[in-house]
């Protein structure tokens, strides 16, 4: 890793199978790409859907490290992960094996087709900025800490995946 490496973050998510097992299964793949160092895994949590609410609820992480990629690299990865596990891209916001969601690199801000930096719903999502604020908590969301906005999502029924039994 060369000295320009920023501060990256991924979203993780499943809801079809094992949901747990496949956030874990992103999660080695990323971390074993020669485009990451010092990557960690928040907590898995268990969250309710978002946008399409008449679906299984998913098992859900984020995992931040750094990297000197170009954005355009990460989210090759991010899609390389997704194709290699079998994820096959059907309703939007529907049921999904895995999705692997490239939030941030840096401070870069990029808007075109197919990569928008930073994710622009990052903010809405108790399922990503609660555990983006174990890890990162005070990265700044839309002018706010993670810590400050993760406050905003409590009593929503989100649940540590340990605290409801593994998955």
């Amino acid at each position: 890793m060369r000295e320009r490496a920023v501060d990256v973050a991924f979203g993780l998510g499943g809801n079809i199978g094992d949901g747990a097992g496949a956030v874990r299964a992103a999660f080695a793949a990323l971390a074993s790409s020669p485009l990451m160092a010092e990557l960690r895994l928040s907590s898995l949590w268990r969250t309710p859907p978002w946008g399409k609410t008449d679906q299984a609820w998913f098992t859900n992480a984020v995992a931040a490290g750094f990297s000197d990629a170009a954005p355009e690299a990460l989210l090759a990865l991010a899609l390389e992960i997704e194709r290699g596990m079998g994820r096959v891209r059907g309703e939007r916001w529907g049921p999904r094996l895995i999705d692997v969601d490239l939030l941030y690199v840096g401070e870069a801000r990029i808007a075109r087709a197919g990569l928008t930096l930073p994710h622009p719903r990052m903010a809405e999502r108790g399922f990503v900025i609660v555990p983006l604020a174990e890890l990162r908590p005070e990265r700044l969301i839309e002018g706010r800490t993670a810590a400050d906005r993760a406050r905003d999502f409590a009593g929503e029924g989100m649940r540590r995946v340990d605290e409801v039994g593994g998955r």
